[in-house]
């Protein structure tokens, strides 16, 4: 099924020509006015080059006026082989889709409503053939069986004709487009960009990615580079301050070899406080006493420190490499990182 932007948005049609799988543009004259463009011809052509194929309108009241127009655009320098002029379907519509297609000038017939108009386009020799859905069903219709109809017609007859899927309004358009087997779908950039979304894939995409960091990604590789210790001389206020500055909930407590004594948290700070008042601020890291810290290498795979975090259901872990203090690594890290629920 060939896929073609219905818009005349410069930048949305730049984006979605990116997409590098597009057959071409549907675009019309009336709605550019409306957008604020004054120079149509000038914006016909820049489009032209923009597209594989450009699907604009020629429009006259009578099939001389219509016939006229499209040569008169082939002459502003519109390529033939890339270029289809939209006639919207009337009988004086069929004369000049006959014309221009003997010519081997592509045409789409469209604004089509119904199986008899499909197939005096058919006949005609247009290149594509245009019911609008959207506009069909705004109105009470069921427009896929007709959809359906035009597409048995086509295939049925061997007609040369394809059956263009428009006024699609929503996905669900798209997916009625693909079963029932048209041949193109021309749809707004709104609902082309969105076609690849859903919400299991995201869950399972935002999974996938999660546990793929897990077992590459090491500790180091997401640890803060900030101060996280304190000396045994220092007393429980420069703890605080360093726990502040650094924005961890803990700090190291080393010795002056920088041997690791402890760990000490805004938890322990609480509980000191309740137990000692404001007296414990100034006491020295040396006389309080620690359990023994719970350290991961800078070199495991974070999987491990998820682990350890859920096992012990800690907040802070002590990173060392070779038993030399690296850092701290904060629950936090990993939460932001979207890698711990």
């Amino acid at each position: 099924m060939e896929l073609y932007l219905d818009s005349v948005d410069i930048k949305e049609i730049e984006e979605a020509v990116q997409l590098g799988t597009l057959s071409g543009l549907t675009t019309t004259p009336t709605f550019m006015h409306r957008h604020g463009i004054t120079d149509i011809d000038g914006t016909i052509l820049k489009l032209a080059g923009m597209v594989p194929v450009l699907q604009v309108e020629a429009l006259g009241d009578y099939a001389d006026e219509v016939y006229r127009e499209a040569h008169r655009l082939l002459d502003l320098g519109l390529n033939q082989e890339t270029t289809v002029f939209k006639i919207p379907v009337s009988i004086e519509a069929i004369k000049a889709c006959k014309r221009l297609t003997d010519e081997g000038i592509m045409v789409n017939i469209h604004l089509v409503y119904t199986l008899q108009q499909a197939y005096m386009a058919a006949i005609a020799g247009a290149t594509y053939v245009c019911p609008l859905v959207g506009r069909l069903q705004d109105q009470g219709y069921d427009a896929l069986a007709l959809i359906e109809q035009c597409v048995e017609m086509v295939n049925y007859y061997e007609y040369d004709s394809k059956i263009m899927f428009s006024s699609v309004r929503h996905a669900e358009h798209v997916r009625n487009a693909i079963t029932l087997g048209v041949h193109t779908c021309t749809m707004p950039w709104g609902v082309m960009k969105n076609l690849t979304e859903n919400n299991l894939t995201k869950l399972g995409t935002q999974q996938f990615v999660e546990h793929t960091r897990l077992v590459t990604l090491r500790v180091g590789d997401v640890l803060r580079d900030v101060q996280s210790e304190v000396g045994l001389e220092d007393t429980v206020m420069d703890a605080i301050v360093r726990m502040t500055e650094s924005g961890l909930g803990a700090v190291a407590v080393v010795d002056a070899n920088r041997k690791l004594a402890g760990v000490f948290t805004d938890g322990d700070l609480r509980r000191h406080l309740k137990d000692n008042g404001k007296a414990i601020l100034q006491q020295r890291m040396a006389d309080i006493s620690y359990k023994s810290p719970l350290t991961v290498s800078a070199d495991a795979l974070l999987i491990e420190a998820v682990d350890l975090f859920k096992k012990h259901r800690v907040d802070n872990l002590i990173v060392t490499r070779a038993d030399a203090l690296v850092g701290i690594l904060d629950v936090q890290d990993l939460v932001k990182l979207n890698l711990l629920g």
